[in-house]
């Protein structure tokens, strides 16, 4: 029975044709490593590799050195989608479609290796298909050398490998990803400490002070520059998805039409909003004004994708999300359930196959007015938050950003009567157990003046002596940070409970939750005071937590 060698030739596998380079008979690794199972099935060494490249569906290019003729052997139709009469059995035509920002490179390597000893290359490059796309090549090539050491062929298999660099090109971005969260929420942990620091100071220096006129003006400034760098430490927060998120149960379809009407003066006279929502209300589990800012970002993107004019659309709906559907959406780590789908259309430029590429990432950007941490913020807000986010996208035909939220029941209605009271301080005893010296410091000043009772400690360990001295001992308040040296703040309350479960806890911290050891993380109902806190907020927070 006959075996095809491609649809490139209808002779025999292996059998020369006019033309045809020298064919390798006596070359040591195809006799050696090869030639027995060669002349088995046909007689020919290059029966043999024709047969393997079939098996593999490689292509495989035979190139006479001296000459400069390519000649197809196998896979040009299969794998690449030419026929042979548009290869022309030139060379130029293999060069012709090397991906230009590989060409040079992939000549230079293969020129090296032709003018020195070596009997095998190989290499990765892009080639172009038939259709235009790139398909990303490995190529393993014999170099056959005559008496004297000179190349006079090239034989390579070409074996398609654009999955594999596709995976290995998204674990590299996601470890990037990664490292750079991680450094982010070290980077934004500490400096929420400095901006706590120069929030509380601003405000003893306005208040305490009764500071006036210009010198007022700037302390003002300051306030304000340290509110601004507290808004892009949230940014950095988000991305590692390790910011303290206010998260509230919502209706989805009432925040998406309050929106709507908010959007309008943003996007313009010439962009029209349609808005298609599911029938009956869905809650959703998420920071309300953080969605806000998702959304918020999506749509100018959306904007600045239709610089004349276009739609929008806005709609919602729920779906249930099984094994088969994660597949079809391309998701493997949105777990089956049901969820709650904010979708955001436009009919814009859209996006490359490059961009794409790297939305996700932080510091990406197309525009040069933008910081590049929208996309990225977003998408860890939407993790962090339990879901998912999808963009399907091509250049001509427009954008669709596709957010999952697991979908959570109603909450249950409650009423809270408004006591229209202003922040008040007390005499109560607090103890501020926090490591880092200017935090410690300002919280310590504001709650004195206030009036209250205040000790504090740097440790777990100098805490717990400054209790057995404090004459009865009675702690009303621990305000403690959670992640500290030698003892966290967890460990210390639970021990502080055991002596005075009657003692209130707040706890303080630049980040939570994920990011924290689960043992560090706190319990759901503890009451939390995330950084950076100015003085009114302190107060606020300390205030509540001992009058519940």
């Amino acid at each position: 029975m006959r075996l095809p060698t491609g649809n490139e030739t209808t002779q025999r596998p292996g059998q020369p044709t006019a033309g045809d380079p020298t064919p390798i008979t006596h070359h040591p690794p195809y006799e050696n490593e090869t030639g027995a199972l060669s002349k088995s099935i046909s007689g020919q060494n290059d029966d043999h590799s024709a047969l393997v490249a079939w098996a593999t569906n490689d292509a495989v290019r035979d190139w006479d050195v001296r000459t400069g003729r390519l000649y197809w052997r196998q896979g040009l139709s299969t794998l690449l989608g030419y026929e042979l009469a548009q290869a022309k059995e030139e060379l130029g035509f293999w060069q012709k479609n090397l991906h230009p920002d590989d060409r040079a490179r992939t000549a230079a390597a293969i020129r090296d290796a032709l003018v020195g000893p070596e009997t095998h290359w190989s290499g990765e490059y892009r080639f172009r298909r038939y259709d235009g796309s790139y398909a990303q090549l490995l190529e393993r090539a014999l170099i056959v050398r005559d008496g004297r050491g000179a190349a006079i062929r090239f034989i390579g298999s070409l074996m398609d490998v654009t999955t594999r660099k596709q995976l290995q090109d998204q674990l590299s971005r996601s470890q990037k990803m990664e490292a750079f969260g991680q450094l982010a929420s070290g980077l934004a942990h500490d400096f929420n400490n400095f901006l706590t620091t120069i929030l509380g100071y601003s405000d003893l220096l306005l208040n305490d002070l009764h500071v006036k006129g210009q010198l007022a003006g700037h302390i003002q400034e300051i306030r304000s520059a340290a509110g601004r760098a507290s808004t892009l430490t949230q940014q950095l927060l988000a991305f590692s998805r390790k910011q303290a998120l206010e998260s509230k149960v919502v209706e989805v379809n009432s925040i998406i039409s309050n929106f709507e009407r908010s959007l309008l003066p943003l996007l313009g006279e010439n962009i029209r909003v349609v808005t298609h929502l599911h029938e009956g209300k869905t809650h959703i589990q998420v920071d309300p004004e953080q969605l806000a800012q998702i959304i918020l970002n999506l749509a100018l993107n959306a904007r600045d994708a239709m610089p004349n004019g276009g739609r929008l659309i806005l709609a919602t709906d729920v779906l249930t999300v099984d094994d088969s559907g994660q597949a079809f959406l391309g998701m493997d780590d949105l777990f089956p359930g049901e969820y709650v789908m904010i979708r955001l259309a436009d009919s814009g430029v859209g996006m490359g196959e490059e961009v794409k590429a790297h939305l996700f990432e932080p510091f990406f950007t197309t525009k040069e007015d933008r910081s590049g941490l929208g996309l990225a913020t977003s998408y860890g807000i939407v993790r962090q938050s339990g879901g998912q986010i999808r963009i399907e996208s091509s250049e001509g035909k427009g954008t669709t950003v596709q957010i999952f939220f697991p979908k959570v029941a109603a909450p249950v209605a409650t009423y809270k009567k408004p006591n229209g009271k202003k922040t008040r301080g007390g005499t109560e005893t607090v103890l501020v157990l926090e490591d880092d010296i200017s935090v410690r410091h300002i919280s310590v000043r504001v709650l004195r003046g206030l009036g209250y009772k205040v000790i504090e400690a740097a440790n777990g360990d100098d805490a717990q002596q400054l209790i057995g001295s404090n004459g009865d001992g009675k702690i009303d308040l621990l305000l403690t940070d959670l992640v500290m040296p030698q003892m966290s703040g967890k460990y210390f309350a639970k021990w502080l409970h055991q002596t005075s479960p009657h003692t209130k806890v707040i706890f303080i911290s630049g980040y939570l939750e994920e990011s924290l050891h689960p043992d560090h993380r706190r319990d759901p109902e503890t009451f939390f005071l995330p950084k950076p806190f100015d003085p009114e907020q302190l107060a606020g927070k300390v205030r509540e937590a001992l009058d519940s």
